[in-house]
């Protein structure tokens, strides 16, 4: 799962760091989730790009896994959020059965050993950064469009 402040809002984690833009402005009082028990390997998208350009680099093609090689509940990744913005998640997170996948999927831990073994690469930006840089971003989106007047997406 490679994540961005580009993602699209039907994604989990942008779902949940624009909320807590809009938490923080006084812009809607709480965030509704399914399961925040589910699990996920989430690593930053640029780290994978650059995984993605070193194959391209090496000398004979071949398979990679790319992942942080670490899991992280939904619940996590919003309690790291929130708290980022200096909120308790607690008294805005409110767990709604509409958002629970009718299957939700096993969850698969990368193992990116060969690609640190061949490549050399790793991730450079770890989960909490990765949930700081896109929380930030959605400040600063939020923010502009208080500025100049325009909304933001709910």
């Amino acid at each position: 799962n490679h994540e961005s402040p580009r993602r699209s809002l039907d994604f989990v984690t942008r779902k949940i760091s624009h909320a807590v833009a809009r938490i923080k402005y006084g812009l809607a009082q709480e965030l509704r989730l399914g399961n925040l028990a589910a699990r996920r390997d989430w690593g930053f998208a640029g780290d994978h790009v650059r995984a993605m350009w070193l194959m391209m680099q090496h000398e004979t093609p071949d398979d990679y896994v790319v992942g942080t090689g670490q899991l992280h509940t939904v619940e996590e990744f919003a309690a790291a959020a929130f708290s980022h913005a200096q909120l308790d998640w607690r008294q805005f997170v409110k767990v709604d059965p509409r958002f629970y996948r009718p299957m939700e999927p096993v969850a698969m831990v990368a193992d990116p050993s060969k690609a640190k073994r061949e490549l050399g690469w790793k991730p450079r930006v770890g989960f909490e950064e990765l949930v700081q840089e896109m929380v930030d971003a959605d400040l600063a989106i939020i923010a502009n469009s208080q500025i100049t007047g325009r909304r933001s997406a709910a």
